[in-house]
């Protein structure tokens, strides 16, 4: 049976994000088809579509190779989500379903009540399902593949430390989710922008150094150090 090439490039991006594959490092057809158990076919659709991603280069000599993104460029992704994600969450306020929001509102209370209890072991993945439902509920499937190739990349790139106060952190999930069940644009986009950009304050850049001289993230508001030592 032919594996779907969409499923080796999701295998081979978590294992990029993971750093099973380090920066540089060479992505040779043969043995990425043998690890993953599939024919070359899917390994080199797989390969075209995260070098369009960004995540592989294709080297002379050296064939695909897993990308090495300077601070600048780490530092582009973080603004780029700045200013997308509270665009999603102002059209999600006006084209998401009830499905949406009952998942949204699951997922505030459960992990309001882990963060009330000090159970901070998985809110990092439950808030990752948040903001991925949310880009979902927005309506635009490019949109919502854009964020969803932002988070991935930021993964990469970044180490996240955890919310000085994860109960502040999922009361602001829960106003979001309050002004998107309104249908309120506006008060949505502000929310998120705020939120966004306390969330990027916490980013810690994975390899600093690398390719340029840049050592700080610009927000709209301020400058956040990024020197320094993991959605």
């Amino acid at each position: 049976m032919r594996i779907p090439a969409h499923s080796v490039c999701t295998a081979i991006r978590d294992d990029i994000v993971a750093g099973v594959y380090e920066r540089g490092a060479r992505l040779t057809e043969e043995l990425l088809a043998r690890r993953y158990g599939v024919s070359r076919v899917p390994v080199r659709e797989a390969l075209r579509t995260l070098e369009a991603e960004g995540f592989v280069v294709t080297r002379r000599h050296a064939g695909a190779c897993v990308a090495e993104p300077t601070e600048r460029e780490a530092a582009d992704l973080l603004e780029m989500r700045m200013l997308l994600e509270p665009l999603g969450a102002a059209r999600a306020a006006q084209r998401r379903t009830e499905a949406h929001l009952k998942v949204l509102r699951g997922l505030v209370r459960l992990g309001q009540e882990r963060a009330r209890k000090g159970n901070s072991d998985d809110l990092r993945s439950l808030g990752g399902w948040f903001h991925e439902t949310l880009a979902q509920a927005c309506g635009s499937p490019a949109l919502t593949s854009t964020l969803a190739q932002l988070r991935h990349k930021i993964a990469w790139m970044y180490a996240v430390e955890a919310p000085a106060d994860p109960v502040e952190s999922w009361a602001e999930h829960g106003g979001i989710v309050d002004a998107v069940a309104r249908g309120d644009g506006e008060r949505a986009r502000t929310l998120t922008a705020l939120h966004t950009e306390r969330a990027t304050a916490a980013h810690r850049l994975r390899f600093p150094g690398a390719g340029d001289r840049t050592d700080r993230v610009r927000t709209s508001q301020q400058a956040v150090n990024i020197s320094g030592p993991r959605y």
